[in-house]
């Protein structure tokens, strides 16, 4: 799997588009799997959480107050720890592609280290 939505230095230049792109590389990849129905429970919550990241991000923006920013930010970042929760199962119980499953977990990682470092620095702007 390619992300192949990186600009130049391989990466794009907003969170948002990082996490869109995630996400839509999450659902190709479980389109593609195959799998025991008895299992789809897994692959529900990792669609539910992968896609929240981007959904809340978005929110963020609309936010009314710096309070709503930060609440939905900090939702984006739960949103992205419970990915890497979900892909971990994932990989560790099920017999799939285990390098595709490493890859989306090292781009969600990243996502998730660049969330909060957006939210440690804003905390740093208001002191």
């Amino acid at each position: 799997m390619d992300f192949d939505f990186l600009e130049e230095e391989g990466k794009p230049y907003k969170i948002k588009h990082r996490a869109y792109f995630f996400a839509k590389t999450v659902i190709e990849f479980i389109k593609e799997s195959r799998y025991d129905s008895r299992f789809s429970s897994l692959f529900e919550q990792l669609v539910r959480s992968s896609t929240s990241i981007g959904a809340n991000l978005i929110e963020a923006r609309a936010g009314q107050s710096k309070k709503d920013w930060l609440r939905f930010n900090n939702i984006a970042l739960k949103s992205a720890n419970e990915s890497k929760f979900w892909i971990c199962m994932i990989r560790d119980t099920m017999d799939m592609d285990k390098a595709e499953l490493n890859k989306l977990l090292k781009e969600v990682d990243e996502i998730s280290k660049i969330i909060a470092s957006i939210i440690i620095n804003a905390g740093r702007e208001q002191k």
